[in-house]
C-alpha cells in the first residue's frame, strides 16, 4: 500500500521547487508512494517553466483528497502573501517565513497521521535568521515542533548506514567529547534506531578515532580509555556491537554488508565515507521523531537557482527512502526507555 509522503517546498528562492517538480515528473515515484507537496503553486509553476516540465497542479485541503497519479502534483497550498515577488538566489526573510510555515504544516499533518513521513527540501539558515525563526536547520526545528530533545541523524547511501556521535563541532572539540558514558548511550540509541527501521537484530560497528585504532596506545589512547570500554559495556548488555574498527576499512565493510551501520565519531569521518560512495544519493534521515523524515543532503544552491540545471537525483532518493521506511518505522522503540 502506497504511503503519503509530505514534501514541504523549502526555501523557494533556492532549487527546492525545481527539484520537486523534476522528481514528480518521474513516473516511478508514484509507484512507490503518494507524494504530497506542502507549499504554494506560484514557485511550482515557475519551476516547471524553467525546467521544461508540464504537470497539472491539483490544489487540495486534505491529504485524502489527492489524486496521487503521475502527471498531477497534489498540493496543499498555504497563504503566502507576496510569494510572487521572491527572487531566485537571494536571502529573503519572506522566503524563510514561508519555508518554516511549510514545515510546520507538514509536521501537523504527520502528527494527525494524515501523512506517513516527510521528505524535506533545502532551507537556508540565513533566511530563517532574517525571518526571526530561531533554528539553524531542519533537525532543531523538527525536534522543537515535536517536543523531542535529541533526535538522531543517520546517513544512508545504498546499503551503507552511518550515525554520527558528533556533528557540528571542531575536530578538537569532537575528540574531547568522546567519553565512555556518552558513547555507550549513543550506541544503545543507534541499535534502537536500526530496530525502529525494521532491522530486528542489527550489528553496529564503532569507527576508530586514531590510525589503526590507536595501536594499543602508540597513536593515541582514546580507543583504550573511552571507546573500547563503551563497546564492551554495550556487549555486556547483549548488544551486537563491535569496535573500534579502523576507519580506513569499517565503512567499506559495512557497504559490503558486514555491518548494518557504522557509528562515526565526528562529522567529516562519516560524511566523506558516504559521499564518496555516491554524493547525490546520500540521504539524511532524522530518527527519534514521531514520524520518519528524510532529506536531500545539499543546500539551497542559490548560485544555480532559477537556471533549470539542478539535478533532482537526491530529492528522488529522499522520497523513495521515506516511502521504503514509512511502512516499518516504529517510533515507540526510540521513545521508550
Amino acid at each position: 500500500m502506497r504511503k503519503i509522503i509530505a514534501i514541504p517546498l523549502g526555501d523557494v528562492a533556492g532549487i527546492g521547487p525545481e527539484i520537486v517538480v523534476k522528481s514528480l515528473n518521474d513516473r516511478e515515484i508514484y509507484d512507490t508512494c503518494k507524494p504530497l507537496v506542502i507549499g504554494h503553486s506560484i514557485p511550482l509553476q515557475k519551476a516547471m517553466k524553467i525546467s521544461g516540465v508540464a504537470l497539472e497542479i491539483n490544489k487540495i485541503d486534505n491529504p485524502e483528497e489527492g489524486l496521487y497519479r503521475h502527471g498531477t502534483v497534489d498540493l496543499i497550498e498555504l497563504d503566502c502573501p507576496g510569494i510572487e515577488n521572491i527572487e531566485f538566489g537571494k536571502i529573503q526573510k519572506e522566503a524563510g517565513l514561508f519555508a518554516y510555515s511549510f514545515i510546520e504544516r507538514s509536521v501537523e499533518l504527520a502528527f494527525h497521521n494524515k501523512v506517513s513521513a516527510l521528505a524535506t527540501t533545502p532551507i537556508n539558515k540565513e533566511a530563517l535568521k532574517a525571518a526571526g525563526i530561531p533554528y539553524i536547520g531542519h533537525t532543531e526545528m523538527l525536534a522543537d515542533l515535536c517536543g523531542v530533545s535529541n533526535p538522531l541523524t543517520m546517513f544512508q547511501v545504498k546499503n551503507l548506514r552511518v550515525f554520527f556521535f558528533t556533528r557540528h563541532l571542531s575536530l578538537l572539540e569532537a575528540i574531547k567529547s568522546i567519553k565512555e558514558k556518552e558513547l555507550y548511550e549513543h550506541i544503545t540509541m543507534d541499535i534502537k534506531a536500526l530496530q525502529s527501521l525494521g532491522i530486528e537484530k542489527p550489528k553496529l560497528a564503532v569507527a576508530a578515532l586514531n590510525p589503526h585504532a590507536g595501536e594499543h596506545g602508540l597513536f593515541g589512547r582514546e580507543e583504550m580509555e573511552e571507546i573500547e570500554p563503551a563497546v564492551k559495556k554495550a556487549q555486556e548488555q547483549g548488544l551486537n556491537v563491535v569496535g573500534p574498527v579502523p576507519a580506513d576499512s569499517v565503512f567499506y565493510k559495512a557497504l559490503q554488508g558486514e555491518y548494518d551501520a557504522v557509528l562515526s565519531l565526528y562529522h567529516d569521518q562519516g560524511h566523506i565515507a558516504t559521499k564518496m560512495v555516491d554524493f547525490e544519493r546520500t540521504i539524511s534521515l532524522t530518527l527519534g521523531l514521531p514520524f520518519l523524515r528524510t532529506s536531500v543532503d545539499h543546500g539551497t544552491a542559490f548560485d544555480i537557482a532559477g537556471k533549470g540545471i539542478a539535478t533532482s537525483t537526491s530529492m528522488e532518493e529522499a522520497i523513495r527512502l521515506a516511502a521504503a521506511y514509512a511502512s516499518v518505522y516504529k517510533y515507540d522503540l526510540l521513545s521508550s526507555g
